[in-house]
């Protein structure tokens, strides 16, 4: 009954103060506003992180030829080819932790579609890599072994090349020019967005690795079976430093490197710098919370505020309407007080004091009363 009483009391006092209450109500819809933005943010931030490491392909090793050194002075990439097909088929066969090895290589072509043209990046590869790279199609259909094997001249397009050349057209079947060189398109890839480095994944086209090499790319005159990179995929994340260490021997064994050598190639750890984005993004879901942690402290002390009034208010007015009887007076000036409302702060006061002075100095003291 009492919880009841209590209810339909804050009930009335609310509908007595409108504006307060929408003051109070402001606040607080606020301060939770913002916290429940803050902790969104973050949580896109991180969902963001996670969509990246996807796109790449989860669980990646990138592994390429160090460049060589001459006078001191390092040469670019390529100048040094000690990585090979074969040590791509070693580290598949010889590691238990690795699921697929992809050998490739890259270059900057040309494109010609009739009258549109587009420069991108060719990646010439092996069956593989689209299982590494985890590339789905998304029209069309996959360069088959048979094309691997005789080098093909068929190709497939990322969804950037295929809009920038192609637009409403259909792609498939139809005839293009990679560097002057005719090809065939049988299949468009799925569209996985920007890199966690800004770079769009899907401004690419892919063509067997044997038909790069003969037609565009070029043998390296040194080592015929010479690629640029392998791209080795792990069977587990958690165990992606173990296989690390393994393929770093099997290469240092199939190079004959003394122990003192340093390696003739370079690992690197793709979701590396994805987690030290990752890292960035909880660091700032973590400066969103402390604002909106302070954005709630402000809204709640205004709200103290508002509250503390309120109780002031009530507490005067109370004293106003519940004084005792001051001595001389009658019962009915005392009901007339009581009903009597006061009009402001400052008036309700001043009755306040002036029922509490007969009290405090009788009319026998005074001799006023």
């Amino acid at each position: 009954m009492r919880g009841w009483s209590s209810v339909r009391l804050a009930v009335r006092s609310l509908r007595a103060h409108p504006l307060r209450t929408a003051l109070t109500t402001l606040g607080i819809v606020i301060g939770v506003a913002t916290v429940i933005t803050m902790v969104a943010l973050g949580a896109g931030a991180r969902e963001r992180v996670a969509e990246q490491i996807e796109s790449m392909g989860a669980n990646l090793v990138l592994v390429w030829a160090r460049p060589a050194v001459v006078g001191g002075a390092r040469l670019g990439a390529g100048t040094q080819p000690t990585v090979t097909e074969a040590d791509a088929s070693a580290i598949q066969r010889d590691i238990p932790l690795v699921a697929a090895a992809a050998p490739f290589t890259s270059a900057r072509v040309g494109l010609i579609h009739r009258n549109q043209n587009w420069i991108t990046v060719l990646q010439a590869i092996t069956p593989e890599f689209l299982v590494v790279g985890e590339w789905d199609i998304a029209a069309g259909r996959e360069i088959a072994p048979g094309e691997h094997e005789t080098g093909a001249k068929v190709i497939l397009l990322g969804g950037t090349v295929a809009d920038r050349l192609f637009g409403e057209t259909d792609p498939i079947g139809q005839g293009m020019r990679v560097n002057n060189v005719p090809f065939r398109v049988i299949g468009v890839l799925e569209r996985k967005g920007q890199s966690a480095w800004g770079q769009d994944q899907d401004d690419v086209v892919l063509l067997p690795l044997s038909t790069g090499r003969r037609n565009i790319i070029g043998r390296n005159p040194a080592t015929a079976r010479a690629v640029g990179s392998i791209s080795v995929k792990v069977t587990d994340a958690r165990m992606l430093p173990a296989a690390m260490t393994e393929v770093r021997a099997v290469l240092r064994e199939r190079h004959r490197l003394q122990p003192d050598q340093e390696d003739d190639f370079v690992m690197h750890d793709l979701a590396e710098m994805t987690r030290a984005q990752a890292t960035s993004s909880n660091v700032l879901s973590m400066l969103l919370a402390a604002i909106a942690s302070v954005s709630l402290l402000s809204g709640g002390v205004g709200i103290m505020n508002i509250m503390l009034v309120s109780v002031r208010e009530r507490t005067v007015r109370s004293a106003c309407g519940s004084r005792s009887e001051p001595r001389g007076e009658t019962s009915s000036s005392s009901s007339w007080w009581r009903r009597s409302p006061c009009p402001s702060w400052a008036d309700c006061l001043e009755r306040h004091w002036e029922s509490r002075r007969p009290m405090l100095w009788p009319a026998s003291q005074t001799g006023t009363w």
